[in-house]
């Protein structure tokens, strides 16, 4: 009865299935504290950046403090991509070399834990901030820093220059023409290499303009030295003619200072899928060069750059197995050594990529399979 009458306890369930290992769970404690010091730190520096390079506006052309502020606040989800390595970097490194340093490995290893399995632990960390980095770059960056630059067209409109920025491609939504600048000439005002690429009902377009340079007069684009393609519904070309000057309105009829402001559709502002119907498009029309060059890597980068998480973490274990007891400073410094190696990697390859002499794709990914398989290798001697 005494049993019946009085409240018992429930007894706690706990389930192994979601219980780490303790030296997993131990690992990744250690990991956390480095990872948000370096993720904080780049973000940090990548805003301080971009409000300097941002406080001429407010000096010289008196643009209101708040709006320079949000236009860099909103910019900053552009690092994503980087942030998120170089934290992975910086993070495998600190922590495989404290517990390297203390020679927590060495019992580790003693006790019969091979160096694979101490690896599991920060691998699978890369993997979960694989997963995130994409995820935001995916679906928080685009708009944040669409934000961004509708903020900056804002911010300079109170100077006298053109506000377009080259290799964009703008869609008007009203008439569907979607317009592409692929220079800006030094006085700011006229634009160079200028296509417009009007829609068809059925089929990507049924006209294209390309212009050797156009200008801006009040609310229309004035595309001067003409080549005039049309297309049949299947794609192909019916007649071509050069034109002296066509006469285009600019989107939602738009004066200058407000041209290009309404859809900014620059590779950070797009998602994966947007990139890609882009690049289908134009190789419809078998326009390429370095446009789509560009186009293609920046496609490429959406997934290589946040799998740089995996692979940063992947080197940086056999490193700091190797040399993690000389201290916490050369892990730091190995950090910012590896991640500026693996970004000439990344600006090397990209540059071989635009010009044809390198596919795109392979480009982008080139910097992640030379550092994964050295990394491997690394391990695998670390093993032996």
């Amino acid at each position: 009865m005494a049993t019946l009458t009085h409240r018992q306890p429930l007894p706690r369930v706990r389930s192994a299935l979601w219980r780490l290992p303790i030296l997993d769970s131990y690992l990744l404690r250690e990991m956390t504290g480095p990872f948000m010091f370096a993720f904080g730190a780049f973000l940090l520096f990548w805003a301080l950046n971009i409000f300097f390079l941002a406080a001429d506006y407010i000096i010289n052309q008196h643009a209101p403090f708040f709006l320079v502020l949000r236009f860099v606040v909103f910019r900053i989800p552009q690092a994503i991509p980087m942030a998120f390595p170089f934290g992975c970097l910086f993070a495998a490194l600190l922590a495989m070399g404290r517990v390297m340093g203390d020679n927590e490995v060495t019992a580790m290893r003693t006790s019969g834990i091979s160096v694979l399995r101490i690896a599991i632990a920060p691998i699978a960390f890369g993997v979960v901030m694989f997963l995130i980095a994409y995820g935001m770059n995916e679906y928080v960056a685009p708009a944040s820093v669409d934000l961004s630059t509708r903020t900056f067209y804002q911010i300079i409109y109170h100077t006298d220059a053109l506000p377009v920025e080259p290799q964009f491609f703008r869609k008007d939504p009203d008439t569907g023409n979607t317009f592409y600048v692929g220079q800006v000439a030094p006085d700011n005002k006229t634009m160079l290499d200028v296509q417009i690429f009007k829609p068809a009902k059925f089929g990507p377009w049924n006209e294209t303009l390309q212009a050797k340079t156009a200008s801006v007069q009040i609310s229309s684009l004035v595309l001067h030295d003409v080549i005039d393609t049309r297309y049949n519904q299947d794609g192909f070309e019916t007649n071509q003619q050069h034109v002296k000057d066509v006469k285009i309105g600019l989107p939602l009829g738009e004066t200058a200072s407000q041209f290009v402001s309404q859809v900014n559709n620059d590779p950070w502002t797009m998602s994966s899928k947007s990139l890609r119907t882009q690049v289908n498009a134009l190789q419809a029309q078998g326009i390429g060069g370095t446009a789509m060059g560009n186009l293609q890597i920046n496609l490429a980068d959406k997934l290589a750059w946040p799998f740089a998480c995996i692979i940063g973490v992947l080197v940086a274990v056999p490193l700091a197995l190797r040399f993690g007891r000389r201290g916490r400073m050369l892990g730091i410094a190995l950090s910012i050594v590896a991640f500026f190696a693996y970004y000439l990697m990344v600006s090397a390859a990209s540059a071989f990529g635009r010009n044809g002499a390198l596919n795109p794709y392979l480009a982008a990914w080139l910097p992640n399979i030379l550092i994964g398989v050295a990394g491997t290798l690394l391990l695998w001697l670390e093993e032996r």
